[in-house]
């Protein structure tokens, strides 16, 4: 069956430069972004539970833009003014940046490892080793930060923030995709939980990540295309060989 029409379970992209639609207009096909899951806060009374004082850190490590949204949303909504001194730790320069959204941004209170990995961000941590350091982190996620710190021996607390859930269809919304792209284990499981009885039959499944991969064939799902690899090391450059193969192939 050839392709014609592929969702792609992530926001639509900013730029009207983006390949997606360069494969879309090369290929002849329809490709719509919607994204399975969502984001959102928990409550001041679900941070209030985790007896951790906000004001009690003199820094905080972000390791992604919906950190910082939501740690800022939440410091807005429980009344508590975050003091000029505090320090802020990001994992890459661009999340660094986007703290410009909330505070000024000055370069002897924000600072940023380069490769994105949290070990690369440890020597300028290791500087400001007296700070006692905040972690906001999504009610999924692993003991990786609080090992790295804990072994540095860097005083510190992680907070539940933030949270993933299903961004559940509506009755009306038209689902007659003859692919599927997925980016997460969460949308992986909000397809189950938004259409139950889901039979793939001929419909292609993509994802890129390994967990996220894993994630379909725990589901019992056929998984026909997996990204990155050494052939294809972006999701985009995958489709754009995978639809060539199979739609040439009929």
């Amino acid at each position: 069956m050839k392709i014609k029409k592929v969702l792609v379970s992530q926001p639509k992209p900013a730029s009207e430069k983006s390949p997606y639609y360069d494969i879309a207009e090369k290929y002849g096909i329809n490709i719509d972004f919607r994204p399975f899951i969502k984001v959102e806060s928990v409550t001041a009374k679900e941070v209030r539970q985790q007896k951790v004082s906000i004001l009690d850190h003199t820094a905080v490590l972000f390791t992604s833009r919906h950190a910082i949204d939501h740690f800022f949303h939440l410091c807005s909504e429980m009344r508590v003014n975050i003091p000029e001194t505090m320090k802020y730790f990001c994992v890459t320069e661009q999340i660094a940046l986007y703290i410009q959204k909330y505070v000024q941004y000055r370069k002897r209170k924000v600072f940023f490892g380069n490769t994105g990995k949290i070990e690369d961000l440890v020597p300028s941590i290791l500087k400001h080793k007296t700070e006692k350091y905040l972690v906001p982190v999504s009610d999924v996620h692993n003991d990786d930060i609080k090992n790295l710190l804990d072994k540095n021996k860097i005083q510190h607390n992680e907070v539940v923030m933030y949270r993933t859930v299903s961004n559940d269809f509506t009755e009306d919304e038209a689902f007659d995709y003859d692919m599927l792209v997925f980016f997460s284990p969460a949308g992986v499981s909000s397809l189950k939980k938004n259409f139950p009885d889901f039979e793939q039959k001929d419909i292609k499944i993509g994802t890129f990540g390994t967990t996220t991969a894993q994630a379909v064939r725990d589901a019992g799902l056929r998984l026909d295309l997996e990204a990155p690899s050494v052939k294809a090391p972006s999701m985009t450059a995958a489709l754009d060989m995978f639809i060539k193969e199979n739609n040439n192939a009929e």
